[in-house]
Formats: structure tokens, sequence, C-alpha cells
């Protein structure tokens, strides 16, 4: 009898428990459910750190963990699950049309309904009715959500037969076998696991937003509630614009990316895509030249962590130059207090997000005794040794100079109090888009960000993948405090994302990632990453300028940094 037994390790009650061979971690659950202090129903489970569904049958020991809404894992997973409710609704209202989720945007996520590949189908408030009906009933059916999986040219039929956009994504993956979901006669594709059956949906809102549709999802901290609905219409321009510059490539998805690198396209994109991004910074400084009321004194450009800010200033110092203008970069960073005087967060990590890793004495007083033309020693912050050093720069200002100030919290009110707003230019940078994977799958930018981060942390900064991942939920938190609160204040936005960047960065980026232990909490994420990057066909980076921004990541750029 013994040998039909296996003990598992349940991480949430910290117990060892042997079960039958063959036992779906729903089952466990409800065997365990009675220890357990969780708070909100469960979605989920980390087995081994790899995210599974409930329905998942359990034949060897492992580690399990029962995750629910508040987790990352299965705030996606529940996302995931409501994004197949929602593409079949489309489908049987509009049985010749597909749903396609464009891009996160206020607290939600942007949606159109696709007559064709070129073809919007027009939304109207009845349409948004219709649709949320639709979902409801089949949340409240409770449909079952099954996890198939056969040969890949078999999947290519199926999804084919129904004119679906992932063929091209399976077509290029190169994999003998492909999983996929089906709910009733529906079938879709996702990346990861879904929840057992509709039923599990207990919150969301489908909602007009600029002529198409806004998906609405529950809050993370509080998943019984919907994140508030905010302003985010600059955001909204640079998604629509670089939908636009991909246009001009004639891709859509990864698939038609891989595709392209295939037929030897890849440098043409390289090409087009930096010239693209040197045109719009190109138009920013043209816009700091000519503005309204005089040249501003300070141009301050603020983003989240490895959006590229200090190569948008380089780049923009450049463009300013050809106006005639003479600017002077200072970057923030250098401003860091030492490692041991950072703020910690309330789990005693360190916060270096936090406003007050600057110090603000120091960085206020210079930038006073710039204004009044006299000379200051600059500092320089040695990420490695984690102090402040100083080698000798020094700078004083010119009556024609105009300052950028280029970190993290460019944009908060708090760090220059005292500098009137007209003096001012603002300027958000983030990666905020690539290429979604397929109608249905994106790839969220703040883990475009993470790759980046953990490249040029491993490269630059001593660290390894795993100490970055295991910083990432504080990085999360400070950018939610310090820095989105202020971006739609800026004058402009620009988005540093470039459509072929995962496809360079993932030569760099997997060997890293494979240092991390399977055995360990931040496994879960490298997993993750792993997989998004498994989808790109690789390509080499000789093509890349030395001025691109993927250079502050992968090296080989002739800005100094």
């Amino acid at each position: 009898m013994a040998a039909n037994l296996v003990t598992i390790y349940c991480k949430n009650n910290k117990q060892y428990v042997q079960i039958p061979c063959g036992t779906s971690i729903k089952e466990l659950y409800d065997q365990l459910c009675p220890t357990l202090n969780i708070r909100y129903p469960i979605i989920a489970a980390r087995v081994n750190y790899k995210v599974q569904n409930l329905n998942f049958l359990i034949y060897k020991p492992k580690d399990i963990e029962f995750i629910d809404a508040t987790s990352e894992s299965g705030s996606r997973c529940y996302v995931r699950t409501l994004s197949m409710v929602m593409a079949c609704a489309v489908r049987e209202l509009w049985s010749d049309c597909d749903l396609r989720i464009e891009h996160p945007i206020s607290k939600g996520f942007y949606c159109t309904i696709r007559e064709s590949r070129d073809k919007a189908k027009t939304i109207t408030p009845e349409i948004v009715e219709q649709l949320k009906i639709r979902m409801q009933a089949i949340i409240a059916e409770d449909r079952p959500i099954i996890t198939e999986e056969r040969q890949t040219k078999e999947v290519i039929r199926l999804f084919g037969e129904r004119k679906e956009g992932e063929v091209t994504l399976f077509e290029t993956l190169g994999n003998p076998y492909c999983r996929y979901y089906r709910m009733g006669d529906y079938i879709d594709y996702y990346t990861g696991a879904l929840m057992p059956s509709t039923g599990y949906i207990n919150l969301f809102d489908v909602e007009m937003y600029h002529d198409n549709i806004l998906l609405r999802i529950p809050n993370r901290r509080d998943p019984n509630r919907l994140e508030e609905r905010c302003v985010q219409d600059k955001r909204f321009g640079i998604f629509k614009e670089f939908r636009g510059w991909n246009k001009l490539l004639h891709i859509s998805n990864v698939g038609e990316f891989n595709q392209a690198c295939k037929n030897q396209k890849s440098f043409e994109m390289i090409k087009l895509s930096e010239a693209l991004h040197e045109k719009k910074v190109a138009q920013i400084a043209d816009q700091i030249a000519h503005r309204e009321g005089g040249i501003p004194k300070f141009v301050l450009i603020s983003g989240p962590s490895s959006s590229g800010k200090t190569t948008f200033s380089k780049r923009l110092t450049i463009q300013l130059m050809v106006n005639g203008i003479r600017p002077v970069v200072i970057s923030m960073d250098n401003y860091f207090v030492n490692r041991e005087d950072t703020p910690r967060d309330e789990n005693g990590e360190w916060d270096f997000e936090h406003l007050h890793t600057l110090d603000l004495p120091l960085f206020r007083q210079q930038l006073a005794d710039l204004s009044e033309g006299k000379t200051v020693s600059l500092p320089f912050y040695n990420f490695e040794t984690g102090k402040r050093e100083y080698r000798g720069d020094t700078l004083r200002l010119e009556q024609d100079t105009v300052v950028i100030l280029e970190g993290l919290h460019a944009l908060n009110p708090e760090l220059i109090p005292n500098i009137p707003r007209e003096t001012t230019f603002k300027i958000y940078v983030s990666s905020l888009t690539t290429v979604n994977l397929d109608n249905h799958n994106w790839i969220p930018t703040s883990d475009v960000r993470l790759i980046r981060r953990i490249v040029r942390d491993y490269r630059y900064r001593g660290y390894s993948a795993r100490e970055t991942i295991a910083r990432l939920a504080s990085v999360q938190r400070g950018e939610e405090r310090w820095i989105a609160p202020f971006q739609e204040e800026a004058d402009v936005m620009f988005n540093s994302a470039l459509l072929f960047e995962l496809a360079v960065l993932k030569r760099h980026a997997e060997p890293i990632l494979d240092e991390v232990p399977k055995y360990c909490d931040e496994y879960t994420v490298a997993h993750r990453l792993k997989k998004y990057l498994s989808y790109f066909e690789s390509i080499p980076e000789r093509e890349i300028p030395p001025t691109s921004f993927l250079r502050e990541f992968v090296g080989g750029s002739s800005f100094r940094y």
C-alpha cells in the first residue's frame, strides 16, 4: 500500500503529508484546507516552483504552495482565464471575429475585436454590453477548461480551421507537440496555467475605452474589488504609435517576427526600428528647442528601472546640440547614498526605489551652487562597491546651458521643490511594449525591463539573476509609489522598447537565468522569463548601432556610462 503513496511538502502550513499517487492539486487542497491560512480562494499552485493548474496530478514527491490572486503568479493565471472567457464570448457572438488583447492600460487591458488582420470591428456601448452579458453567462455555466496536448501539425490544423493567429507561432517554434486549452468546442492557446473552470472567475468588467474595449481586472492587494481605472492618455498614445511602427514592418506577433528572421529580414527590422527611435528623439529635441515661452532651463528625464533613461539622455543631448543648445547631463544615480545607508522596506530589505535613496541635501545644494555659477565636484556612484566616489569630475554652468537631470525620481515634485514649473521640460521614458506573442498572449512590459535589468546587473553590477529577481517585489512597490504616479505629468513620453530586443537579449539572458537554482522562490520568475525568450528566434547583435538603447544592457555602446 505504501508504494502507492507519495510524500509532498506543503509550504503553506510547512507540513509533510502522504497522498495516493495521481491525486490532483485540487483534491490535495480540499484535504488540507482546514490547516491552511489562505484568505482568498486558491487559483493555482507552485509545484517545485513552477506554476501548475489545480487539475495537475501528483505522482512524485513535490514541494507545493497554493496561491491566490494576491500573488503575481495567481493574478496572471486569473487574467489568462478571464482572457479565454472573453475570447470565447467574442467568437460565440461574432463567429468571424477574434479578440485581440493589445496592451495594458489604465490598470486593465486595451482590447479590440478584429474582423480581419487589418480591420477592427466598430465598437459601441451596445456591443460592449452584449460582450459583458455573454461573458457572465459563460462564467455562470462554470464550463470546465481542459488541457490538451497533440502533435504540432495536428494543433496547427485545429487552429487553422478556426482562423486563429497562433498558427504562425506554432509553425516557428519547432516543437513536436503543443499544449492548448479546450472549453467545450472552443480551443485557445495560453503561455501559462489557467484555472480549472470558468466559475472560478468572480470579478471583472468591460467598458468603452477610446472607441474600443477596456478589460478590467481585480486588484492584487484586494481581489474582491476591481483595479481603479486611471487616466493614461499619454501612455495610450505611445502604445498607438508603437503599433503603427510595427505595421511598417508588417509584424503583429512573434510568429511573424520569427518568420521575418528566417527570411533574413532581421537586419532590416533593426535598421528601421533604430531609425524610428532616432526620429522620435529628434522630435522631442525640436519640441524643447522651440517651446513656446522659451527654452527650459531644466530637462527632467524619469522612468522605471532599466527603461533606458541614461541612453535617452545621451541621445537627446546630441539632438539638442544639433538645435544649437548646450546641454549638460547630471545622472541622479550618482547621488545615491552609500549602500549601507539605503532606506529599508517593510520587510527589512533595501528599497532602492525610495526617494531617500538619493542624498537630497547634497543634490539640492549642488544644484543651487550650479545655478549661482559656482563650480561643483560631481560624485560618482560605484554600483559594484555600493559607495560614492569622487573622480575629479567638476562642473560649472554657462549662461546658455540646459541641465538634463536623469533618474528614477526626476519627475517627483519633492526632488526640486523650489524650481518653477515653467523652467522645466518633463520626459517619461519606459520600455512600454515590444510585440505580442499572438492575439491573446502578451509579454508584460515589466518582464521585458526585468530581462534587461538581469543582463545589465550581471554584466556591470555584480548581481546574479537570483539576486535581481529577489528584489523584484521591492522594485515594483517602489515604482508604484515613487514613479508611476507622476508619469502622466510628463510633457512627453518616450518608448525605449525595440521590436527585436528580446531576440537579441535571449543569448545573453538565458545562461544567466540558467544559474538560478530550481529549488528557490526566484526560480518561478526565472522559468517564466526563459519561456518567454524561448518563443523568439535568436538574432545576432552585430548590426545594432553603438548608440542603441540595447547597448546600455548588452554592451558595445559608444556612450560612457
